[in-house]
């Protein structure tokens, strides 16, 4: 029997999922359940059996897609006993800022954020509640905002009064885990920057920046939700506030209007109307296109200059995440942007924000155990 930890990452119509060994945290498989409610597909590698599934499913909720992954896992494992599901929470608020085995009391608080996360929060819990009624193995959370909670004051307030603060107006900041994982492996592959102060850009459809600094998470680009800051794939990123007033106030729309034009229908979707997919907008001929991906590489690269003021300075800007990894040319005219602060090194880091849960999961179940 070979102990095993489930890494669950929920989205709004998708489910990914990872099986690593507990003990070596090997992964022994991988894979996604997507369309959620509309054309559901579950693709999946069981690595030990060299086992390739992609079919069609019939998954109208998240609980159909968990009970599919199961399955799977029940089908294709070799003799696996699952000690923990790993799940990705993306808001945690200020209380969670380290992993915690989920409850039901937990599970509530955690639902109270849900507007402040509103396309991820709801998802997330739907994985949790789907994985409790489907597994006897624990329920363990994972926080993005938890790395950056070690924040100063002077990078965690909006210049908002006491009452509005005391309320839960403040930056949290997001994408923690990716960050973490990248705070890992320059710690073990390029210590000298570790001990130095980095930017790291997670770029993909969503998307921000953070300040490393001697390792540590001293500012980052998104605030109280995972709206503001860099233009995403269809998120605005930061807007002026009176804007939004002006739309409810102008324009005659509603608040749920503001919020699906903000979410979207914005970042580069609304710039280009095109897509928001960057390889898309690399291959295409329209002007809009290239507009898009200009503004983008223009924010990211000033907001980038803000992150190395928070830190005094810069040695190296990491990129990471779907568009960090493999869009060239975004990160060539990001930093054709920034030429001006050289000298700093670059890098290229893949995204491994499920080892990075894997990891907190098992360090977690071995505190309980006293290991």
């Amino acid at each position: 029997m070979t102990d095993v930890l489930l890494v669950l990452n929920t989205g709004s119509s998708s489910l990914k999922f990872e099986v690593f060994g507990y003990e070596a945290l090997d992964k022994l498989a991988k894979g996604k359940v997507t369309g959620i409610g509309t054309e559901a597909r579950l693709s999946a590698t069981v690595v030990a059996s060299d086992v390739h599934v992609d079919r069609a499913l019939a998954a109208n909720d998240h609980e159909t897609a968990m009970a599919a992954v199961i399955d799977l896992i029940d089908r294709y494992d070799d003799a696996w006993r699952m000690v923990a599901t790993v799940h990705r929470i993306v808001h945690g608020g200020a209380d969670f800022v380290a992993p915690v085995v989920v409850t039901p009391g937990i599970l509530d608080r955690l639902a109270a954020l849900a507007p402040l996360a509103p396309l991820h929060q709801p998802y997330n819990l739907a994985g949790i509640a789907a994985s409790d009624r489907l597994s006897d193995a624990p329920d363990i959370a994972c926080f993005d905002t938890a790395f950056h909670a070690g924040h100063a004051p002077l990078f965690q307030v909006f210049a908002v009064d006491a009452t509005l603060r005391d309320r839960r107006i403040r930056r949290y900041g997001f994408h923690g885990l990716s960050y973490e994982w990248i705070a890992r492996v320059l710690a073990s592959e390029h210590p000298d920057l570790a001990r130095g102060r980095v930017v790291v850009g997670h770029l993909g459809n969503g998307a921000s920046l953070c300040a490393l600094k001697d390792g540590a998470s001293v500012d980052t680009t998104m605030g109280m939700t995972a709206l503001d800051g860099l233009p995403m794939g269809s998120r605005t990123g930061a807007i002026d506030p009176g804007a939004v007033t002006y739309m409810l106030r102008n324009l005659g729309m509603g608040i749920d209007d503001v919020e699906h034009a903000l979410y979207e229908r914005s970042g580069l979707k609304g710039l280009s109307g095109l897509s928001n997919d960057v390889k898309a907008l690399l291959e295409s001929a329209d002007p809009r296109a290239g507009f898009a991906l200009d503004y983008f590489a223009l924010k990211v690269a000033q907001f980038a200059a803000m992150m190395a003021v928070s830190m005094g300075g810069l040695d190296a800007v990491v990129f990471t995440g779907g568009v960090g990894e493999n869009a060239g040319p975004v990160r060539d005219a990001i930093l054709a942007r920034l030429e001006f602060l050289r000298p700093f090194r670059t890098l290229i880091v893949p995204a491994n924000e499920e080892r990075m849960l894997a990891i907190h999961g098992k360090a977690l179940l071995e505190a309980g155990r006293g290991g």
